[in-house]
C-alpha cells in the first residue's frame, strides 16, 4: 500500500502534466478540432465503461438457490422426484456424456436417464435452471427396501435444482406445477397397464412400485367396441365413466371421496371379466384384483387400500361368497356395526364398509371399485346402497344385438345373413351366454359351418331348457298335490272326532 505522500505527489504530477498538455492544445489546436476530439474521447470512454459493466454482469456468479428433491419422503416415495425423473428424460441433449439405460422384464421399451453427477440445463420463462442427479452411498440400509440384506450399502438418490435466488417464488409457483403436469402427461402417454394381485402377504416381484402387490402387464384386448352386451347399457356405462373422470372439482366441492362403485351381476359367462378389462383399457387405469378370502383382518384390508395407486380399478369378485361376515345379521345391525370399532383379528362387514365409503376410502383419488356376483339377491343390502355400489349393471344372456356383434368380431359378418333370423328367434326362446356363443363360433372354419353349428346348439339348448322347465312344473305340481293330500288327510282326521263327540253327547242326554 503506497503512502499518502507518494499518492499526493503522483496526483500533483499528473495534474501538472494535464495542465501542460491542455495549454499546448489551446495554443496549437484550433477550437473546432478541440471540440471534435473532446466529443470522440467522451464516446470512446462511455463505450469502454459500458463494456466493462456488461462483462462483469455476465461473468459474475449469480446468487444461487438449490432445491434438493430426494427419492423418498420418510417411508413414501416423493412424487416430485418421480415427476422430475420422467420430465428430465425429455431434456437429454447430445452434450451429456453419460446416460443410464434400464429395462424391466415386463417393460416394452428401454428407459434412458442421466447418470449420477451429470447436469441438465433448462430454461423456463427466461429463467436459467440447472438440474444435477446425485446418488450417494450410505452405510445404513435403506428402510424402504424390505428385501435388501442388512449388510448391503444403500443409495440415497436425489435431484438438485439450482437457479438464481431472485426467481424462487416463480419456480415454486409456476415451474414445479408445470413439471408435475408435464410428467403426468408423459406418464399417461407411455403407460403400460398393470394387473396387480395379492395373496396372503406373499410378494412375487413385479415392478416394485406397488409394495405388497405383485403385478404383470395387462394385455387383455377387450374394448367397448368388442363387448357383446346391450348397446344402451354399454353407452350409459361409458357416459358414466367419462362423467366420473371429469368431476374432480365437483367431488371436492360436495365433500365426497373421488371414487365410483359398480356392481356387475349375472350368470357365469356373460362377460363380467371382459367388461372390467374394457373399462381399464378405456380409462387407462391399472387393475387390482383382490380376494377377500385371503385376508385375515380389517387392518390388512386397510394396508392394501393404502398401497393402491390413483387412477386404478379395484376388483372384488364373487362378493356374495368371498368372505364370511360374521357380524351381520340384519340391516339395522349392519348400520350399527359400521359405526362401531371391530376387533382387528378378523375380517368383518363393518371393516369392508369402512373400506368402501368410510374414512379410509378417501386415501386416494380417481378410483373405481367393482364388485361381481352371480347372485345379486345373496348380497347384504348394506353393500348395495348408493355410495358403495353406485351403479348396478346386469350382465344378461346373449341377445340378438349381442350376437350380431359377436358375428362381426369372430366371422367378419357385417351384413345380413340368411341364418340370422332363425338364430335370433332361437336366442329369444332359449338362454345362452355370450361366452358359449363365442366358443361355438370358434369351433369351425367358414361362416356357414359356424352359424350352422350355432343353430344346432341353440336347438339343443331350447330342448334341454324346456325339459328342465317341464320337470320343474311337474315337481311343483307334485308338491301342490302332496300339500293338498296332506291337507285333506288332516281334515279327515279331524272330522270323525267331531262326529263321535256329537254322538256321545246325544247318548248322554238320552241316558
Amino acid at each position: 500500500m503506497p503512502s499518502a505522500t507518494s499518492v499526493l505527489s503522483a496526483y500533483a504530477s499528473f495534474a501538472g502534466s494535464m495542465m501542460f498538455v491542455r495549454s499546448i492544445a489551446n495554443e496549437f489546436i484550433p477550437e473546432q478540432l478541440r471540440t471534435y476530439l473532446s466529443s470522440v474521447f467522451y464516446h470512446v470512454l462511455t463505450f469502454f465503461f459500458f463494456f466493462l459493466i456488461r462483462y462483469h454482469v455476465l461473468t459474475r456468479e449469480p446468487y444461487l438457490l438449490t432445491f434438493v428433491i430426494q427419492e423418498f419422503d420418510g417411508l413414501t416415495r416423493n412424487q416430485v422426484y418421480d415427476a422430475s425423473e420422467i420430465f428430465l428424460r425429455t431434456k437429454i441433449t447430445p452434450n451429456i456424456n453419460r446416460l443410464r439405460i434400464t429395462k424391466a422384464p415386463r417393460d416394452k421399451n428401454v428407459s434412458v436417464t442421466i447418470e449420477k453427477g451429470q447436469e441438465i440445463m433448462d430454461v423456463f420463462e427466461e429463467i436459467q435452471l440447472k438440474w444435477r442427479y446425485v446418488c450417494a452411498e450410505s452405510e445404513k440400509p435403506n428402510p424402504n427396501d424390505l428385501y435388501q440384506p442388512n449388510n448391503v450399502k444403500s443409495e440415497q438418490k436425489s435431484f438438485e435444482l439450482s437457479f438464481d435466488k431472485r426467481h424462487r417464488d416463480k419456480v415454486l409457483e409456476s415451474y414445479i406445477p408445470y413439471l408435475l403436469r408435464k410428467s403426468k402427461q408423459l406418464k399417461e402417454e407411455n403407460k403400460v397397464l398393470k394387473l396387480h394381485t395379492y395373496e396372503n402377504g406373499i410378494y412375487y416381484g413385479g415392478d416394485g412400485n406397488s409394495g405388497v402387490w405383485s403385478s404383470i402387464n395387462l394385455e387383455h384386448p377387450a374394448t367397448f367396441d368388442t363387448l357383446a352386451m346391450d348397446p344402451e347399457v354399454k353407452q350409459g356405462l361409458m357416459e358414466d365413466l367419462e362423467r366420473f373422470v371429469k368431476r374432480r372439482e365437483f367431488y371436492k366441492k360436495v365433500g365426497k371421496a373421488w371414487k365410483r362403485g359398480y356392481l356387475l351381476y349375472g350368470p357365469p359367462g356373460t362377460g363380467k371379466s371382459s367388461l372390467i378389462a374394457a373399462m381399464a383399457n378405456y380409462l387407462n387405469f391399472d387393475i387390482y384384483d383382490l380376494e377377500l378370502a385371503n385376508l385375515q383382518s380389517n387392518s390388512e384390508l386397510r394396508n392394501l387400500l393404502v398401497a393402491t395407486n390413483n387412477r386404478s380399478i379395484l376388483v372384488i369378485e364373487d362378493i356374495d361368497c368371498s368372505a364370511d361376515f360374521s357380524d351381520r345379521d340384519t340391516d339395522q345391525q349392519a348400520d350399527q356395526c359400521y359405526n362401531r370399532r371391530q376387533p382387528e383379528t378378523k375380517m368383518t362387514l363393518s371393516g369392508l364398509l369402512n373400506f368402501i365409503d368410510g374414512l379410509w376410502s378417501s386415501c386416494g383419488d380417481e378410483r373405481i371399485i367393482i364388485f361381481t356376483t352371480n347372485h345379486k339377491d345373496k348380497i347384504d343390502p348394506a353393500l348395495l346402497r348408493p355410495g358403495r355400489m353406485d351403479m348396478h349393471i346386469h350382465m344378461s344372456y346373449c341377445t340378438p344385438k349381442g350376437f350380431r356383434l359377436l358375428a362381426a368380431n369372430y366371422l367378419s359378418i357385417h351384413k345380413e345373413h340368411k341364418l340370422f333370423g332363425e338364430i335370433e328367434q332361437l336366442l329369444q326362446e332359449s338362454q345362452i351366454t355370450p361366452a358359449e356363443v363365442a366358443e361355438e363360433l370358434m369351433k369351425r372354419e367358414g361362416v356357414e359351418k359356424s352359424l350352422g353349428g350355432l343353430v344346432e346348439l341353440l336347438k339343443r339348448k331350447k330342448i334341454e331348457q324346456n325339459e328342465v322347465k317341464d320337470d320343474e312344473e311337474d315337481d311343483k305340481g307334485t308338491a301342490n298335490e302332496e300339500q293338498k293330500r296332506e291337507k285333506l288327510e288332516i281334515e279327515e282326521v279331524k272330522r270323525p272326532r267331531r262326529r263321535n263327540c256329537r254322538g256321545r253327547g246325544m247318548r248322554l242326554r238320552r241316558w
